[in-house]
């Protein structure tokens, strides 16, 4: 058991942290004024430097590394904002996993090259109007044809939609009730019959533009299929590793907090001293050094323990923590900023706001903590008994 990064690994976190604190800090507050997305023009520039493939295999033009090198690329820049690390999370730990893992060779040949080059970006379409923790109550139906299927329904509180490319669609696709009927589908951003509602107004995730998105007798060919019906359970094992992105970002938020809390008590003066010169302070800062830390540690033993992709019990320990860290460690960081912490001008409130997103974002708190004892017990609990 070594808790050292490897020499490979901290020179990747260092080309990465080295390009996220000289490019992005001014792109994040542009991007948190206007609620514009990254560019597609960033979006390459990202790609140039390697960071939308780290985990992808070289033959789709990846660098052929592993999901941890992944994470931590993904914490600099979420140490800047949630908004700038969008589309790495998505294109290393999103929903293109389960197309990399799952789907057939033409699919993946069309979309992993693109991602990796940062022409495109895919998110998932999970949640319905009336399915969201409840997954597997989703209604949007892809019915069988002879040259693939027909898609409609409705998603809700897709991350991405109307900016992404494509979208990985959970649906329905047998009469079987519950997951047995459930897989998945790719399609394209301008399909016939795929249209976007408003933009979403949400109290944070500024920059990254959530719609609801409706499928009218979109025809999907039968080379988009990612798992048939019966293969929610796939499904899930992709997304373990989109838990610890999930995971990943709100430790980026914590620890970009803290360290910008850190260099703030040092110059702020009170009663003629540093802040930092008084306990109250220093306890405040010794818990929330201790909070980071322990998230890190958790979400690199999910990605380290893994076999292929991190396991539930793993991926739902580490986001349950780092989404409830998060909301603690920014919480203290504005007390300890007094009015400059509640002050859009400084940043810090941002912070706030983006790390409550996390903790209801793919799938909230207390479903995984269900997640958490039903790995321990070894069964899973019926929510509807």
């Amino acid at each position: 058991m070594n808790f050292q990064l490897t020499e490979d690994q901290r020179a990747l976190q260092d080309t990465a942290r080295r390009f996220a604190r000289a490019e992005l800090p001014d792109l994040a507050r542009e991007l948190e004024e206007k609620d514009e997305p990254v560019s597609d023009e960033m979006r390459r520039r990202y790609a140039k430097m390697g960071f939308l493939g780290v985990n992808h295999p070289v033959k789709y033009g990846g660098l052929g590394l592993g999901n941890l090198e992944a994470l931590i690329v993904l914490e600099e820049f979420a140490r800047i904002s949630g908004a700038v690390a969008f589309p790495v999370f998505e294109a290393l730990v999103g929903p293109v996993k389960a197309i990399q893992r799952f789907g057939g060779d033409d699919l993946k040949g069309r979309i992993l090259p693109k991602v990796a080059a940062g022409e495109m970006q895919v998110s998932v379409a999970m949640s319905e109007p009336d399915a969201g923790s409840g997954l597997t109550d989703l209604s949007t139906k892809a019915a069988e044809t002879a040259d693939g299927w027909v898609l409609d329904g409705h998603k809700r509180w897709t991350s991405g939609s109307g900016h992404a490319e494509g979208y990985v669609v959970y649906c329905r696709m047998s009469e079987q009730k519950g997951a047995k009927g459930i897989g998945a589908l790719y399609v394209d951003k301008d399909a016939d019959g795929v249209g976007f509602g408003l933009r979403e107004n949400l109290m944070g995730f500024r920059g990254i533009p959530t719609r609801d998105i409706h499928f009218d007798s979109v025809a999907v060919p039968r080379e988009n299929l990612i798992v048939p019906a019966g293969g929610f359970g796939k499904l899930m094992e992709a997304f373990d590793l989109e838990r610890c992105g999930n995971a990943t970002m709100s430790l980026g938020v914590a620890a970009g907090a803290l360290e910008e809390v850190l260099a703030y008590v040092q110059e702020r003066k009170q009663f003629g001293r540093e802040i930092v010169e008084f306990q109250a302070v220093q306890l405040r800062l010794a818990e929330m050094a201790t909070k980071v830390e322990a998230a890190r540690l958790l979400i690199h033993r999910a990605a380290s323990n893994a076999e292929g992709m991190p396991s539930i019990l793993d991926s739902s320990i580490a986001k349950c923590f780092a989404n409830e860290m998060t909301r603690e460690v920014c919480g203290a960081a504005v007390q300890l900023m007094g009015g400059y912490g509640y002050h859009k001008g400084f940043g810090m409130e941002q912070r706030l706001r983006d790390s409550w997103a996390w903790g209801i974002a793919g799938g909230a708190i207390d479903i995984q903590k269900i997640n958490i004892a039903a790995a321990l017990v070894g069964r899973r609990f019926n929510q509807r008994g």
